[in-house]
């Protein structure tokens, strides 16, 4: 095993979980707190010189082999720590924002009694993640993938005594199955038809899918036999790119939470606040975005599959943003905005602009992170209240807080002026956009559609979250925390500084009876609005203009992608920020001039509709729970019990006491009963005898 800082990286975080989570009893909270964080804070130091290294220096990649993990035959997998273009971005990705979680996380959860299992299990979190991020073969991709499927559990249903909470951890734990499945499948056919699993080659003599140079030795890869290559099942022959490329991304569809297997990430709000900003705004959910990014080449050869991936990240897109306009939760509105944004950097994979996938991922985490923790240091500053609609008068009190999420909101919208610049979102989304319109790719026109329609309603529910929120007055009142659709995943059983829920007594002025969180909050709050504000400034050059070939070194195929504006009809380049303003002057119009007319709309079918989520839960309750349970009771009350059962030993026995009870009435006791039997017997046997003989004579 070899020891290096990339290796601490990776396995750090292990250690400190393990650390906290079994000897929490001996080594107190705030042990547990201070190990757990140090570590993620020691990984996030060693892992931003990577990435440094890579856009202002001369970085190379570098393959760091562990130990042995499985090897039977040809299917060879060793655990290793691969340091290129891609997981050089997610190492800091994933640790600052685990870091700043961490940190965050400190203030938020003080007044909970098991801190140190909630910090082992962030710990454990950020682990997986970068086991997956840096794995160089599939059986460890999948294990970080399932890992992290395990720790979201874990997370989610920390507050286990909630039924809420744990429904929404096995939501989550079950439809991620159903996209694993498939993915499992694709990598079994990967084996199937190039006899590896490996990523890039270790030795000189250990090829791999793709290629690469080891010792000065160019390896080429094998992932380019699949070109013309068919899979015959049966009579069904398929081109085997196409397969591979589509079972795999059923895999990416569950975990990062696509259209039709969606539903999990809403509920998923359960888990506390810090839970949800670790999970949806940088790791686990772009765990799907990364794997395609990494497959790019195989996508580049699989058009069919490459218009799926295309087509469902353009309706996810749209779909979550349809839904962000009716939900009052929150921190609903900012998880179906990140189910929305996925659906972007998906459909930016799907037309070929990888570049622009990656970036939109490193951007968002930056945004989506500053939003989330600012969501919660709202719902901790009014004392865990949720719901937007007995909200409003926060600005005041907290001022920073508003100031921090008015900076993500404007991240979020991808504010900005074309040839001026603009927040972080501005660069990533608006490239995106551009390379949907620019792509002959099969659903690519119906992405640039759906990118500009969803750049629209994420104007809107934006700026309708920041002015129910934070505007008008406060219309909270000490009843608030029983109303009929409140999700309260965050609401203990007491407050994080004692106040009681009569704090929730309107003020005269209208001002909400908040207060700002303490500093702990606060500061991953700055941190995260800087790189809101200036990330995608610093480093467009480098994911898309013009140092982008040295910067990702063949990491990620970019024949397709778009670097630049410069190709397009003006109309294209400012349709975005155009749509953008629409947003926010309906949002004005509905939420601070007019307020009445938005409350008029609301109960009607369309809010219903999308109040509901397009109603999905309630269709998959009918089809799957509902249906499985009713077509299990036809195996069962009729397949088993009436026809096995009824008919076989059920029947059987049934018969026999039928007969044993009706020949036991015979069985009386007296004799006069036997006599009489025995008469009728001789009359009978001698009507018998006189009539054969009768019939004999004649």
């Amino acid at each position: 095993m070899q020891f290096s800082p990339e290796v601490l990286i990776v396995v750090g975080p292990l250690i400190a979980a393990a650390f906290a989570g079994l000897l929490q009893r001996y080594i107190g909270d705030r042990v547990a707190m201070i190990v757990t964080t140090a570590s993620i804070g020691l990984s996030l130091v060693l892992s931003w010189p990577i990435f440094i290294d890579f856009v202002w220096g001369e970085g190379h990649e570098k393959l760091i082999e562990i130990a042995p993990f499985i090897h039977v035959g040809d299917f060879q997998s060793t655990w290793s720590v691969r340091i290129d273009t891609m997981s050089a971005i997610m190492l800091v990705v994933v640790n600052t924002v685990s870091f700043l979680v961490h940190l965050y996380s400190w203030g938020y959860m003080s007044e909970d009694p098991h801190k140190a299992r909630f910090f082992s299990y962030l710990s454990f979190f950020t682990f997986a993640m970068l086991a997956l991020v840096t794995a160089n073969d599939f059986i460890q991709l999948f294990f970080g993938w399932e890992g992290v499927g395990v720790a979201s559990y874990l997370l989610i249903g920390f507050w286990y005594q909630k039924r809420s909470a744990n429904d929404a951890a096995i939501k989550a734990f079950v439809t991620n199955r159903v996209g694993d499945f498939g993915f499992a499948l694709g990598i079994m056919a990967v084996f199937f038809l190039l006899g590896t699993i490996q990523f890039f080659p270790s030795s000189a003599d250990h090829a791999a899918l793709f290629s690469g140079v080891v010792n000065g030795v160019e390896v080429p890869g094998l992932l380019h036999h699949l070109e013309g290559l068919n899979l015959t099942i049966g009579s069904l022959s398929v081109p085997a790119a196409e397969l591979c490329a589509v079972l795999l991304f059923i895999g990416a569809m569950g975990k990062s939470a696509q259209f039709f297997l969606h539903v999990w990430l809403p509920d998923a709000m359960e888990g506390p606040t810090p839970v949800s900003a670790l999970i949806h705004a940088a790791t686990m959910v772009t765990a799907g975005v990364f794997m395609v990014c990494r497959l790019g080449e195989l996508y580049h050869m699989a058009p069919i599959a490459s218009g799926i991936v295309t087509i469902v990240g353009a309706a996810t897109a749209l779909f979550a943003a349809t839904v962000g306009l009716a939900q009052n939760d929150i921190k609903r509105v900012v998880a179906y905005s990140t189910c929305s944004q996925l659906g972007y950097m998906f459909f930016a994979a799907g037309v070929g602009a990888y570049n622009a996938a990656m970036f939109h991922l490193f951007t968002h985490a930056f945004f989506k992170a500053l939003l989330f923790l600012g969501a919660g240091s709202v719902i901790h500053g009014l004392h865990h209240e949720q719901d937007m609609r007995y909200m409003g008068g926060v600005r005041k009190p907290m001022m920073i807080t508003w100031a921090m999420m008015t900076i993500g909101t404007f991240a979020l919208i991808g504010f900005g002026i074309p040839g001026l610049g603009g927040f972080a979102g501005f660069y990533s989304k608006d490239a995106i956009i551009e390379a949907a319109y620019g792509s002959s790719g099969i659903g690519a026109q119906f992405a640039f559609w759906c990118g500009v329609t969803a750049a629209l309603l994420t104007s809107f529910y934006s700026w309708r979250l920041a002015f129910m929120t934070f505007e008008g007055k406060y219309r909270g009142n000490p009843d608030a925390h029983h109303h009929d659709d409140h999700a309260h995943g965050d609401a203990h059983a007491h407050d994080d500084h004692g106040h009681g829920h009569d704090a929730h007594a309107k003020p005269a002025d209208g001002t909400a009876p908040a207060h700002e969180s303490p500093w702990v909050m606060l500061i991953p709050l700055f941190v995260l609005a800087a790189g809101a504000v200036a990330a995608g400034a610093i480093f467009a050059p480098y994911f898309l203009g013009e140092h982008a070939a040295e910067f990702w070194n063949h990491v990620v195929p970019l024949a397709h992608a778009e670097g630049g504006h410069h190709d397009f009809p003006a109309w294209v380049i400012w349709a975005p920020l155009t749509v953008t303003v629409t947003g926010f002057i309906f949002a004005v119009i509905f939420y601070l001039w007019k307020p009445g007319a938005a409350k008029a709309m609301a109960g009607g079918p369309v809010w219903a509709f999308l109040y509901n989520k397009w109603y999905f839960d309630e269709l998959y309750d009918f089809i799957f729970v509902k249906g499985a349970r009713a077509f299990g009771d036809l195996f069962w009350k009729v397949g088993d019990k009436r026809l096995i059962d009824g008919l076989g030993p059920d029947g059987v026995a049934a018969t026999s006491n039928f007969f044993s009870r009706n020949l036991r009435r015979l069985q009386t006791g007296f004799v006069y009963h036997y006599s009489f039997i025995m008469l009728i017997a001789a009359v009978a046997f001698g009507a018998y005898a006189i009539l054969a003989g009768i019939g004999g004579g004649r």
